[in-house]
């Protein structure tokens, strides 16, 4: 089954209900971002499953390609993951030959992660899987309209998390 099969196979929206005499919209922002959310990671769960990653190994690696030897609270912090969430994907990530911890010298409290030599070369699998990914969900959207994409989803994060930290 190729990748754009799989991907046409979402769950139509719901139609709209009632729910205490207001009529509630199936179409709301929350509720577009978190089946798009859902979708994304069901088509990148498929993509990167042949190399035995999960979403939430991917998330992690994905960081530590950017910048390898984080500690561990800031690739939590980064990731947007718990810190307990991250202690169990980092130890499955090691057991797995990915990643290695060392005792930061200067901190024995902290754990820096860095890859090894297989969790690195994984970048080079699996990039190429998630740019098809990004481009099928892009496919028949104008450029002009990914760069708005782009900058309102990044203002929604904003605003929210303006509103969460008040």
């Amino acid at each position: 089954m190729t990748m754009a099969t799989r991907l046409s196979k979402t769950a139509p929206l719901p139609k709209k209900r009632k729910a205490n005499g207001r009529k509630m919209s199936s179409e709301s922002i929350g509720r577009l971002l978190r089946g798009a959310h859902r979708t994304f990671n069901r088509a990148l769960q498929a993509g990167i499953a042949g190399e035995d990653v999960t979403i939430s190994m991917w998330h992690y690696l994905r960081e530590l390609w950017e910048e390898d030897g984080i500690d561990q609270r800031e690739l939590s912090r980064r990731t947007g993951m718990l810190e307990t969430s991250a202690v169990s994907s980092i130890a499955l990530l090691e057991k797995k030959g990915l990643v290695r911890r060392e005792q930061d010298r200067n901190d024995r409290r902290r754990n820096i992660v860095f890859l090894t030599k297989r969790g690195r070369a994984l970048e080079y699998l699996l990039g190429p899987i998630v740019r098809e990914i990004n481009k099928i969900a892009m496919s028949g959207i104008a450029k002009s309209d990914e760069e708005i994409l782009r900058r309102l989803l990044t203002k929604i994060t904003s605003n929210l998390e303006r509103y969460a930290e008040s």
